[in-house]
C-alpha cells in the first residue's frame, strides 16, 4: 500500500481519528508485553483484558478513519503498513514498561499502572465528551468506550493505592513513575491546529477543556495514595509530540515488533 506519509495531507478530521485509534493501539500493544509476565495470575489476566479492550477500541476509530480516506485504507493497512512518523499517538503510550532508563529491561509494573492511570483518568473524560460528537459513529465508538475506559480507571486506582500506601519499595516506584510520567501527561491538553479544526467542526473536544476535571480525578487518587504531587507540573515547559508524528526513541522497536509478522507475510490471513 502507499505509506500514509506520500498521501496528500489528511484532514483535521481524519487526523484526530488516528490520534485515538493510534493511542489505544500502541498502547494495547505495551500492555500485550506483559502477558505470561504479570505478577500475579490475576493481574496476567487483567491486563490481558485491558489490552484486548484498547486494540478493539483502535480496530473501530483506525477503521472509521481509513473509510474516509481516498483511496480508503483497513485497520489492518494503518496499523501494519504505516512507517513510524505517520502514527500520531501519544508519547507517553510508547514508553517502555520498564521505564525511562535506557537499557534497562527489567518490567516495572508500577511504572505501567501509573501510565495506565494518567491516561485512563483522561480517556473517562475524552470518550464522555466525545458521545456528543457531530461525527456519529465516533459517537458511537465513544460511547462504548467510555464504560472500558471506567473499568480501566477503577483497576489503575486501585493499584495506584495499593503501591503508594503499601511498603517503602512499592511508595518509591510509584512515586517515581509519576515523576517520570505527568511530564508527558502535558500532551494531552496541548491544542494545536488538528484539534482546533476539528473541535471547530463539533467533532473534536479540545484536550485543554478537559484539563481540570483530569487533575482534579488524579490528584484526589494521588492525595489518598500519599504520594507528592510534583510541584512542578504548572510550570514544565516540556511537550511531547507523538500526536504530530515526532516519537521517541523507543518507538521504531514497538513497532518493528508489532508490525513485522504482517510485512514478513503482507495479505496472509488465517
Amino acid at each position: 500500500m502507499d505509506n500514509i506519509n506520500s498521501l496528500p495531507a489528511l484532514s483535521s478530521h481524519i487526523d484526530y481519528l488516528l490520534r485515538l485509534g493510534d493511542s489505544t493501539l500502541v498502547l494495547g500493544q505495551r500492555l500485550a508485553e506483559w502477558c505470561g509476565h504479570g505478577p500475579v495470575l490475576e493481574e496476567d489476566i487483567a491486563l490481558g483484558n485491558i489490552a484486548l479492550d484498547l486494540i478493539g477500541q483502535s480496530r473501530l476509530l483506525l477503521s472509521h478513519a481509513g473509510s474516509l480516506m481516498q483511496p480508503p485504507q483497513s485497520e489492518d493497512q494503518l496499523a501494519y503498513f504505516r512507517e513510524q512518523f505517520g502514527f500520531r499517538n501519544f508519547t507517553m503510550l510508547e514508553l517502555p514498561n520498564s521505564g525511562l532508563e535506557k537499557g534497562q529491561q527489567q518490567r516495572d509494573y508500577a511504572f505501567t499502572i501509573c501510565r495506565n492511570f494518567l491516561f485512563s483518568a483522561y480517556a473517562v473524560l475524552l470518550w464522555q465528551a466525545l458521545a456528543e460528537s457531530a461525527d456519529r459513529q465516533l459517537a458511537a465508538i465513544a460511547a462504548k468506550s467510555a464504560k472500558e475506559a471506567r473499568y480501566h480507571l477503577r483497576h489503575s486506582s486501585d493499584w495506584m493505592l495499593r503501591f503508594g500506601d503499601g511498603t517503602a519499595e512499592s511508595h518509591r516506584r510509584a512515586q517515581d513513575a509519576l515523576n517520570a510520567l505527568l511530564p508527558y501527561a502535558q500532551e494531552f491538553f496541548s491544542a494545536d491546529q488538528t484539534e482546533q479544526q476539528a473541535a471547530a467542526e463539533d467533532i473534536a473536544i479540545p484536550g485543554s477543556s478537559l484539563k481540570p476535571d483530569w487533575e482534579q480525578l488524579v490528584q484526589g487518587v494521588i492525595q489518598d495514595a500519599t504520594l507528592a504531587w510534583p510541584p512542578s507540573w504548572n510550570s514544565s515547559q516540556f511537550r511531547s509530540s507523538g500526536k504530530t508524528g515526532q516519537h521517541s526513541e523507543h518507538f521504531g522497536f514497538l513497532l518493528a515488533e508489532m508490525q513485522s509478522l504482517a510485512r514478513a507475510h503482507p495479505g496472509a490471513n488465517w
